[in-house]
């Protein structure tokens, strides 16, 4: 296992940002970590990448005991954090010589890292000539200089264009297939776009872990309803397979059926026992966004 984390709690005074949290990944797994602000992923990267330390628990990356050697553990860690720290007056070249100097690195791992992250072009300017896109790159470049077998990405397509946005999720796609990459991030989509697994923590505590395939083959559907007049949310509860409702707007509702058969044609029976007329009706993918704010919330 490249990461292994065991009963890792951390408390800030009174406050628990991480409690007894415990999780486990592979070479190959590029995993969304996803939660709330204040939800402790912040703090979990920090530990794995041994920048504080933990009030009690285990931290491993790559069989090697974070805890105990943080140094020898950042050698095997690649990290990029939400605010690039980029020297802006340096040459992109330049740049990258400093972070091979500071990792120890043959100087000739610059310029294939510079390919594989589509660099060449700009490489010859300086960072702070370069576009967001193009600075994300640099730092990516920083991150896999020295080869590590665990990426550490937070927030890294914060504020790309779409076409960057593209290149860099297919990017993290092929970084991902010879190490492990923890990608922290609000953006759902692209977790849908990028990751094959998922894990989401809550005030400390992992609510969910598991593979992005399995939460895109579950039996639940929402759909969107608009009647002509208000409705009691008890009324609904004749509905078979039901398992949630919630208000959106003025008669606008939204349910959610654990079933396999398309619920429509019972929200159709629904309106017409009850003299009601539908307005609008749209059916829903229960994709990771609203499963996000159902557990979270």
């Amino acid at each position: 296992m490249s990461i292994k984390v065991t009963s890792v709690s951390k408390i800030y005074k009174i406050q628990k940002a991480l409690n007894g949290v415990s999780f486990s990944a592979d070479i190959g797994q590029i995993i969304g970590f996803l939660g709330p602000n204040g939800a402790g992923k912040s703090t979990m990267m920090k530990i794995l990448t041994g920048f504080i330390k933990p009030n009690s628990g285990e931290v491993f990356v790559n069989e090697i005991d974070v805890l105990k050697n943080p140094l020898k553990a950042q050698k095997n860690i690649g990290y990029l954090p939400e605010h690039n720290p980029l020297y802006a007056e340096m040459y992109v070249r330049e740049y990258l010589e400093f972070q091979a100097s500071i990792f120890k690195v043959d100087k000739r791992e610059i310029e294939i890292c510079i390919e594989k992250v589509g660099l060449a072009s700009e490489a010859h300017k300086k960072i702070d000539q370069l576009s967001k896109g193009y600075q994300q790159r640099v730092g990516l470049a920083a991150a896999i200089l020295h080869n590590p077998k665990v990426l550490i990405l937070d927030e890294p397509t914060t504020g790309l264009d779409p076409n960057q946005l593209i290149e860099i999720r297919a990017l993290i796609r092929e970084l991902g297939t010879e190490r492990t990459v923890l990608f922290s991030t609000h953006i759902m989509q692209e977790v849908e776009a990028v990751c094959n697994r998922v894990i989401i923590i809550k005030k400390g505590v992992i609510i969910m872990d598991k593979k992005l395939s399995e939460l895109q083959e579950n039996n639940q559907q929402i759909i969107e309803v608009t009647f002509n007049i208000s409705v009691d949310k008890n009324g609904f509860s004749k509905l078979p397979s039901l398992i949630f409702s919630k208000k959106i707007v003025e008669n606008t509702w939204e349910l959610t059926f654990n079933s396999e058969e398309d619920m429509r044609a019972k929200i159709f029976d629904f309106a017409k026992e009850n003299n009601l007329k539908i307005i609008g009706l749209t059916a829903k993918n229960k994709n990771l966004e609203t499963l996000f704010r159902e557990v979270t919330s």
